[in-house]
């Protein structure tokens, strides 16, 4: 992929998050320092960039060259492949705060039974919409402190990342969610929403409930980073 040919394609990204709206020509120019009309004119294909300005845009994006290889975008996402789905492997930082899963942040793909996501409800806010649903983690034994047997340490947990509602998926049955906690860390609980306070509970009623105070400009959705939705462990 020659110079012209990456542009091309960092200009095709940048269009589909503008879309998606994740992301404005008045953002980027803020993230970057370069001008508006610099940046308009590129995304319309009027000019290109220079090797700095290129930086900059990756720098503010969180991209770097291999997310933009032909076949990157196809590694991302949840996927239908023969007999099987695949998702990918990624921290618990990047299940918190990642809309886009790139393939540099990707420790490997997780094979699941074909059709074992296609079932499965979203029920999630406006902006959520924009994530890339569908995300694994491995859990370690801080993970589950407090929520054995419902989640098992060495495991895998996936996230549907289109559920950040409080209503439970089941009836009858409080949905375990991956969220985030007073610290800015992702904590695997149960959680409520009771008189402008999130609390956050662990399956043993021994362990402490979590309660947090919303932040100014958040919603109590914003702290769920979506609902635990199978977990799996390998052999």
């Amino acid at each position: 992929m020659n110079f012209t040919q990456l542009q091309e394609r960092l200009r095709l990204e940048l269009r589909r998050r503008i879309e998606r709206g994740t992301l404005s020509v008045s953002l980027l120019a803020r993230q970057t320092g370069l001008g508006q009309a610099h940046l308009s004119n590129f995304l319309n294909s009027r000019r290109g960039l220079s090797l700095g300005a290129l930086d900059r845009i990756l720098g503010s994006q969180r991209l770097t060259t291999a997310d933009l290889l032909p076949n990157a975008r196809g590694m991302l996402l949840s996927e239908q492949k023969g007999e099987r789905t695949e998702v990918p492997l990624v921290s618990s930082a990047v299940v918190l705060q990642e809309p886009y899963i790139r393939v540099s942040i990707v420790q490997r793909m997780v094979a699941l039974p074909a059709g074992a996501l296609s079932e499965l409800r979203p029920k999630c806010t406006g902006s959520r919409k924009q994530w890339e649903r569908f995300v694994a983690m491995q859990l370690t034994a801080a993970d589950v402190e407090g929520m054995e047997p419902v989640l098992r340490r060495d495991g895998l947990a996936v996230i549907d990342r289109h559920y950040n509602s409080f209503a439970a998926y089941h009836a009858g049955q409080a949905n375990v969610y991956a969220a985030r906690n007073n610290h800015g860390r992702l904590v695997l609980r149960y959680a409520d929403f009771q008189g402008n306070r999130l609390v956050l509970r662990t399956q043993n009623p021994a362990v402490a409930a979590e309660v947090m105070e919303i932040g100014h400009g958040e919603t109590p959705n914003d702290y769920l980073a979506g609902r635990v939705a199978l977990t799996l462990h390998e052999v």
